[in-house]
């Protein structure tokens, strides 16, 4: 059975965030721990941490993958962002392990047009090992998400992530958020059977199915191969249902959690957690 869930708010408290899974019937969840658009963060009290931790065992929620804050740049030419970039990412993993996280998802980087990809990706590597070794001991991986490409950001190639995985020293801290947006975006069609094989061993050959931690189920406003990142509700965008009744039905993805990131808030989910939960034979 497909593990199925959404991005849901955590204002008003992180401790909030498991009862709006509940109220949705989401298995999963993906939050952010902090403001997103922000360099620093807030420190969760231990109240906070114990309501959270007592809602989240009462709830239908089996696990929660937490997303970094969108400022977070680890391949940044610039020292002082760099910097930034690599505290805020240690500083997410220590929070994220604190609300007992099974990842957290990380958005590769950008070049800004200042250096070679090549450069970027190893940049991205040496921030990702910096900080595991800062946290030897804990389990929990950084989960890099494959990108639409837009503007100067990396990831939106397998063998962009191949390459990131390859210069990473414990690779049993890393895996990937595959988002289908993204993928669709990048020049990956899933919209037929032979469409979603052809791409899915792609990326076998290039990184290996088992690296494949979550799964972020977008529709796109935007064709295929644009290079633009902009999320639809299922359905409704330009991949259509077709490739999600695959995903949800894949054996090979029976136990990865599917996170709903489209727009439209609250009824929206409501309509395409239903929509997903119907395709499923």
């Amino acid at each position: 059975m497909a593990l199925l869930g959404a991005h849901v708010s955590i204002s008003g408290g992180i401790e909030n965030a498991p009862m709006r899974g509940d109220k949705l019937q989401c298995d999963t969840i993906q939050i952010f721990s902090k403001q997103q658009l922000r360099w620093e963060a807030k420190s969760l009290s231990e109240k906070e941490v114990i309501q959270y931790k007592e809602n989240l065992g009462k709830s239908t929620v089996k696990s929660v993958v937490i997303h970094t804050s969108y400022l977070i740049n680890p391949g940044s030419l610039e020292r002082e962002k760099l910097k930034k970039s690599r505290n805020a990412l240690l500083e997410e993993i220590i929070r994220a392990e604190y609300l007992h996280a099974s990842g957290l998802v990380l958005h590769p980087g950008s070049h800004m047009n200042k250096i070679s990809e090549d450069t970027c990706l190893k940049l991205i590597a040496e921030s990702i090992n910096i900080v595991i070794d800062q946290t030897k001991g804990l389990k929990l991986k950084l989960l890099i998400e494959n990108t639409a490409g837009q503007g100067s950001t990396l990831g939106y190639t397998f063998e962009h992530l191949a390459k990131i995985i390859e210069l990473v020293q414990d690779k049993s801290r890393i895996g990937i958020c595959f988002d289908t947006c993204h993928a669709f975006a990048a020049g990956y069609d899933m919209r037929t059977e032979k469409a979603y094989a052809e791409t899915f061993r792609k990326f076998h050959d290039s990184i290996g199915l088992d690296k494949i931690a979550i799964f972020h189920m977008n529709d796109s406003k935007k064709g295929l191969g644009t290079r633009i990142d902009r999320h639809e509700n299922l359905g409704y965008g330009c991949i259509g249902k077709d490739t999600f009744r695959l995903l949800v039905n894949d054996i090979r993805f029976k136990n990865i959690p599917m996170i709903l990131e489209t727009p439209g808030g609250e009824e929206w989910f409501k309509t395409n957690l239903k929509l997903l939960r119907g395709m499923i034979t």
